[in-house]
Parts: structure tokens; C-alpha cells; sequence
């Protein structure tokens, strides 16, 4: 045998900024982002902007084109901001990719080029995906709109859509250019999606902080009521906790079967499509984490004092922690799935302490069964 080897090392710089009004004429942060390429005197830029947001805020898409028309930073906006659903809906199929493909191709954005997107996670998802099969990869800019995605997702290096029954069947790790948090962005949120980045942090805390766990708790009342300085607080401890695993780990592009960031997303993601998406992702993995939870107090891994602070957190945060769905049997069928998306072997997140996971690679049916009756028991 002739054998050729060598290793190839990337490095990428991934940045998150925190701002306020970013497209306000004397925000120079999206600006300076986007200058930050000197191989080019003149840049392009295509923005796609969430539906929901742009019906929420009617003056929004008109605010973005004054934005680059005022800046005299080298970019230009090829074209008013496209407009694309939100939601789940966004990713379930790959005509919205199309869409934005077409959109970079008559518009000539290459690889030197950006395409913003602005919206919720789901959109960050799909756009994310149009970005990295475009040209191989062209420049992509998140500015996330919602708690989830300046929490978690919008934060991170996944992109994708759904396909055959299944969350995120199709995508690829591309780290995004830049992502820009702007806190204003959720100021038209209703309550239900204000509560549900919140899930996140308790989740990030669990597995990784104590001390974020703890101030979780103290905060709990002010979140609940949305104070805008306790969100702030959560919202960038928790982007730094997710970037910190992200560059720290070792395993940035999940080579590997471990996946500590999806404790209590196995059963969160059956849910959902149990559900027809009608449970929000942060609602669903509020489930799966109490199940999970519960099912390692049980398994005799996580002791019961804390255990049922885990579970007061959640539902001091407003979260309901049962849902009908959880007693189908088909719920169990999401084990299965989610061996297959770990690409063969699987590997499950617990609790051993607070702040404390370790993985499993297996979860007995007769305990997970108990869980779910206890679950019920005590939110029917």
C-alpha cells in the first residue's frame, strides 16, 4: 500500500458582539465588522430578514437600507432585504435555501461578499445553510432576534433543515463571520418566546456551571418578569458558556458521538415533531431536561435535593414540564433517531451534580418508563 497523509489545521475566529440598535446611523458595529476584509475596496451585502420581525416592526426593512445607504464603510445592500419565514416552518423544506441561492446569484454576492441574516434561530438555521452551499461558503453574518438564538443556537456553528421526520437531517458546521446580539431586537417578543432562551442557561449551567446555576436561581424572579438587566446578564453568560465548548472541547464539528450541549434535547427533538412544531424548541427541551433529570435521580446519578432544584428553576422560569405527547410510545422511538444523528452510538447527557454532566450510553427503558409516569404525576 502507497500512502500520502498529512494533517490539515483550520483556525477560525469566531466572534460574538453584544450592541444595541445596530442599525441606528451612529452604531458603527456592523460597519466595522464588515470592513474588517481589506482585500476588497467595495463589498456587497444581501440581508435576510425574518418574516415575524419585519410584521412586527413595519419600518424595520426601510431602517436597514437607510442604514447602509448612510455608511461609508465600502458596502453596498444589493437589494431591499428579502423577507422569509420564520419558524419551523422555514426549515422544512429546501425551497427557502433555493430562494436565497437565486437571490445570491442575481446579486452577485461571492465569496468576498455577506449575507446577513436577521431573525430567529430557525431562519439563522436555514440562512446559515444557503450561506455555506453557496460558492462553497460565502461571508455570513447572524444578528439573532430572539432569547433562544442570542442564547444558543445563533451563537453557535450549525446550520441546517429538516428532512424525513427528522430535526436537522440536512446541514453543515460553518462558523458565521460574525454574529451581532442587539437586545433591542427583543423588545416585540411575546412572553412565551421571551421564556424560551431561558432553557438554554439552565441547561449550559447544569452541565457546565454551578456558580451560573446559582445565579440562575437568585435571578429566577427577575427573569420571570423579564427585567431587562437579568436578561442581559443571562443572555451573554450563556453565549460565552456555548462558545467556550465550542472552541474549548476539542470536537468543534462533532466528529465524535459526545454532545453535552444536547442534554435533554434526544427526547426535546421527538417532541417537537410529535407536536407538528406546535412546542417551541426552548418548551420541549424544558420537557427534556425534567425528564432527564428525573430518570438520573432514579438511575440513582443525581441525588434528589438536586434534582428538584433543577426542576423548581425550570418552573420557577414559567416552563410547563409535561406534555401529553411524553406518554406515547413513540417518544421512545427518539432514542433510535438520535443514535442515528450521533452517527451510530449513543451518547446521552446526565446530571451527576449540579454544574457536573457525564455522558451514558444507554438508557434503560423501564427507568426512562418511570420518569415519564412521574413527570405526569406531578404537572397533571
Amino acid at each position: 500500500m502507497d500512502l500520502i497523509e498529512r494533517i490539515i489545521q483550520v483556525s477560525w475566529q469566531h466572534r460574538v458582539l453584544f450592541t444595541e440598535h445596530v442599525f441606528d446611523q451612529t452604531n458603527l458595529t456592523l460597519r466595522d465588522n464588515l470592513s474588517r476584509d481589506e482585500q476588497v475596496s467595495t463589498r456587497r451585502a444581501l440581508v435576510v430578514l425574518d418574516e415575524s420581525l419585519a410584521a412586527a416592526q413595519p419600518t424595520f426593512s426601510a431602517q436597514i437600507e437607510n442604514y447602509f445607504r448612510c455608511q461609508s464603510g465600502g458596502t453596498m445592500l444589493v437589494s431591499p432585504p428579502l423577507i422569509c419565514k420564520g419558524g419551523e416552518q422555514t426549515k422544512a423544506s429546501w425551497s427557502s435555501v433555493v430562494e436565497i441561492h437565486a437571490a445570491i446569484d442575481r446579486h452577485h454576492i461571492d465569496r468576498h461578499s455577506y449575507l446577513i441574516a436577521v431573525g430567529g434561530g430557525a431562519l439563522l438555521d436555514m440562512a446559515g445553510l444557503a450561506a455555506a452551499t453557496a460558492h462553497r461558503g460565502v461571508r455570513h453574518i447572524r444578528i439573532p432576534t430572539t432569547t433562544l438564538s442570542q442564547c444558543d443556537s445563533g451563537v453557535g456553528v450549525k446550520n441546517g433543515i429538516n428532512a424525513f421526520g427528522k430535526k436537522n437531517f440536512i446541514g453543515t458546521f460553518a462558523p458565521p463571520f460574525a454574529v451581532i446580539n442587539d437586545f433591542q431586537l427583543l423588545a416585540t417578543l411575546p412572553p412565551r418566546d421571551l421564556r424560551a432562551g431561558f432553557v438554554e442557561a439552565v441547561k449550559v449551567a447544569c452541565i457546565r456551571s454551578r456558580e451560573f446555576f446559582e445565579s440562575l436561581e437568585a435571578q429566577s424572579a427577575a427573569l420571570a418578569r423579564f427585567e431587562p438587566e437579568a436578561m442581559r446578564n443571562l443572555i451573554r453568560r450563556c453565549a460565552e458558556l456555548h462558545m467556550d465548548h465550542i472552541a474549548k472541547n476539542g470536537d468543534p464539528f462533532e466528529f465524535g458521538s459526545a454532545r453535552p450541549l444536547d442534554f435533554g434535547h434526544w427526547a426535546a427533538h421527538k417532541l417537537e415533531q410529535m407536536s407538528g412544531f406546535s412546542l417551541r424548541h426552548g418548551e420541549a427541551v424544558a420537557i427534556g431536561i425534567a425528564l432527564d433529570v428525573i430518570y438520573a435521580r432514579r438511575a440513582g446519578f443525581l441525588n434528589a435535593a438536586s434534582a428538584e432544584r433543577v426542576l423548581r428553576l425550570l418552573a420557577g422560569l414559567g416552563f410547563e414540564l409535561f406534555t401529553l405527547d411524553l406518554q406515547r410510545e413513540e417518544l421512545l422511538t427518539g432514542l433510535e433517531e438520535f443514535r442515528e444523528h450521533l452517527g451510530g452510538r449513543l451518547a446521552i447527557t446526565l446530571l451527576r451534580d449540579i454544574g457536573v454532566g457525564f455522558e451514558v450510553n444507554e438508557m434503560k427503558l423501564t427507568i426512562l418508563r418511570e420518569a415519564i409516569a412521574e413527570l405526569a404525576e406531578r404537572w397533571k
